[in-house]
């Protein structure tokens, strides 16, 4: 599979995967507003800077004590495919 077809493949996993957590009506507000935010930097990434920023934001929601476990879980798996993601822009 080409480098290509391999980075959209990975983002549009990512995007499901964001837009799962979007639509919990359990996940408080303000997280929604980062997962937004980081989404939005991935819909214009040009390089791997915005990944890294992505993934700042995600991590840094990571610590919100007001996250359901859950969604927690969910929030891991999207950091593990940006992290994925990251390494395959880098190559």
């Amino acid at each position: 599979m080409a480098k290509k077809e391999e980075i959209e493949r990975l983002k549009e996993e990512i995007f499901f995967l964001v837009d799962s957590v979007l639509e919990d009506p359990t996940v408080p507000r303000n997280i929604k507003n980062s997962l937004n935010e980081a989404k939005e930097k991935l819909e214009n990434y040009k390089d791997v800077t915005n990944v890294s920023l992505a993934l700042y934001i995600l991590d840094d929601l990571n610590n919100d004590p007001n996250m359901p476990p859950h969604t927690r879980t969910e929030l891991w798996k999207v950091i593990s495919k940006l992290e994925e993601l990251k390494e395959k822009i880098k190559k």
